[in-house]
């Protein structure tokens, strides 16, 4: 067998796989919260055919596209570069609010699908999971050691909080960051550096 072939085969296989995947997060983040097979084939420039030999089913597309997105998160895992915990907050607050906003749609669309998809529940079970590890990491003993406080904040800083501010509530993203680090600062002030 010639292996140009197969490997050229190959890399256009891939190639479509990858249009495939970045159509499907176009549409989402255009709006469409369940775009269908025919759209995504279309967006990609692909036959239908051509999407379900890459992938299953609807459900497995929506698993390779959270995967994707998964690079986002990948700047959460940088050190902060505060001198103390208040500074690393307000870093940690900034990284968060920032991501929620930019992945909104697919986070959205993704969580329709969680409970069908193994894989998308157990992204978003280790992403909860780090995500409360950092900051229990960062919050002085009178925080982390208060399961009240430390509940509460961790409420504070959930995408769910945004979403419900954004979306729910339609404040703009700058009123919505407003009252997040409002409600923060009142909820540590009276708590030691």
């Amino acid at each position: 067998m010639d292996t140009a072939a197969t490997d050229g085969r190959r890399k256009r296989s891939e190639t479509s796989r990858q249009r495939i995947v970045e159509a499907m997060i176009a549409l989402v983040g255009e709006g469409h919260m369940s775009p269908g097979a025919e759209q995504v084939a279309t967006r990609a420039g692909v036959g239908l055919r051509t999407v379900f030999r890459h992938f299953a089913d609807m459900d497995s597309l929506y698993a390779s596209m959270a995967l994707r997105l998964e690079r986002e998160y990948e700047d959460w895992l940088d050190p902060f570069e505060g001198p103390d915990w208040r500074a690393k907050l307000a870093e940690m607050i900034e990284r968060r609010l920032s991501t929620y906003e930019k992945l909104m749609p697919y986070k959205r669309a993704a969580d329709g699908h969680r409970h069908s998809l193994p894989t998308i529940q157990r992204n978003y079970g280790q992403r909860l999971a780090m995500m409360r590890e950092r900051l229990v990491a960062i919050m002085p003993p009178a925080i982390a050691g208060d399961p009240i406080l430390l509940e509460t904040m961790d409420l504070l800083l959930s995408f769910e909080t945004w979403q419900r501010l954004r979306l729910d509530q339609h404040l703009p993203p700058a009123q919505a960051r407003a009252v997040i680090e409002s409600a923060v600062t009142r909820l540590t002030k009276t708590v030691s550096p």
